[in-house]
C-alpha cells in the first residue's frame, strides 16, 4: 500500500500547496484508494474553498476538543472510483488561537494518527514551519515533501525551509515546484518533480481528467512520493514517464 501519511509543506504562502494536496488526492482516489485531507494551515483554511455549503465542526474543533474528527470530515464528491474526505479548518479567531496551543497540536496529532488507521492515505497541507499545528503535522507525517514555486523566490526560499523541517527532526523526502508565470519564473535546480502551472480558475479537481497535463504529472509524482503502482494510463504516455 506504500506511505500512508505524506505532509505537503509550502515553502511560502501561495506556493500553491493546497492545490497539489487535494490533486495528489484525486489522482489517489481514481486509483481506488481513500484519502483523508487535513488542513494544518489553519491561517489560510484554503482547504475550505474546496467544501460546498456550510462547515460546522472542523479540524480546529478537533484540535480543542470540541469534535470528533469524524465530525469534521467532508466527502468530497468527485468523479473517481475511491473516497476523499476533506478536513478543513474554518473557525473564528477565538477557536483559531486556542488551536495553536501545543496541547491542540497534541490532539491534532492524535487524530491523523487515527485517520491513518482507517484511510489508505493521509495527505496533510501544512504551511510554513512555524506554528505548533505545523510542526505537529509534519513530525506526525511518514514522509514530507516540500512545495515551491518555479521562481527565483522559491529556490531563494527553499533552504530555510528544509533547515526548519532538519531542526524539528523532521527532515524532507523531497522538493516539488509548482510552476509559475511570469518573468520570476525558473527550474529549481533540487525539485524531484515539476508540475504545471495551474490558474486559480481551473477545474476542481483537474488530476481525474486524463486528458489534462496536470495529470499525469501528479501521478508520476504521486507514485514516486508515496512508493505505490496506481495503474493509470494516459493517452501520452510520454507526458507520465517524466
Amino acid at each position: 500500500m506504500g506511505v500512508s501519511t505524506l505532509a505537503f509543506v509550502g515553502c511560502t504562502g501561495g506556493a500553491g500547496t493546497t492545490r497539489l494536496t487535494v490533486e495528489t488526492a484525486a489522482t489517489l482516489a481514481r486509483s481506488g484508494r481513500s484519502v483523508a485531507v487535513v488542513d494544518a494551515a489553519f491561517g489560510t483554511q484554503g482547504l475550505a474553498t474546496y467544501v460546498g455549503g456550510r462547515i460546522d465542526a472542523d479540524v480546529t474543533a478537533v484540535a480543542v476538543g470540541d469534535a470528533s474528527v469524524d465530525d469534521a470530515l467532508v466527502e468530497w464528491d468527485i468523479d473517481a472510483d475511491g473516497r476523499v474526505a476533506l478536513c478543513p479548518a474554518h473557525a473564528p479567531f477565538e477557536r483559531l488561537a486556542r488551536a495553536k496551543s501545543a496541547e491542540s497540536a497534541q490532539t491534532l496529532e492524535r487524530a491523523i494518527e487515527e485517520l491513518a488507521g482507517r484511510f489508505d492515505h493521509v495527505l496533510l497541507d501544512v504551511p510554513p514551519i512555524a506554528s505548533n499545528q505545523a510542526v505537529a503535522a509534519a513530525t506526525t507525517a511518514q514522509r514530507r515533501v516540500l512545495v515551491v514555486p518555479a521562481s527565483q523566490r522559491g529556490s531563494d526560499l527553499l533552504p530555510r525551509q528544509q533547515g526548519r523541517l532538519r531542526d524539528i527532526g523532521a527532515p524532507a523526502t523531497a522538493v516539488v515546484a509548482a510552476r509559475v508565470d511570469g518573468d520570476d519564473a525558473e527550474p529549481v535546480e533540487d525539485a524531484a518533480h515539476t508540475v504545471g502551472h495551474i490558474g486559480a480558475d481551473a477545474p476542481r479537481p483537474l488530476a481525474t481528467d486524463p486528458d489534462t497535463e496536470v495529470a499525469p504529472a501528479v501521478a508520476a509524482m504521486t507514485e514516486d512520493l508515496l512508493d505505490v503502482d496506481l495503474g493509470l494510463t494516459f493517452e501520452d504516455d510520454g507526458l507520465f514517464s517524466r
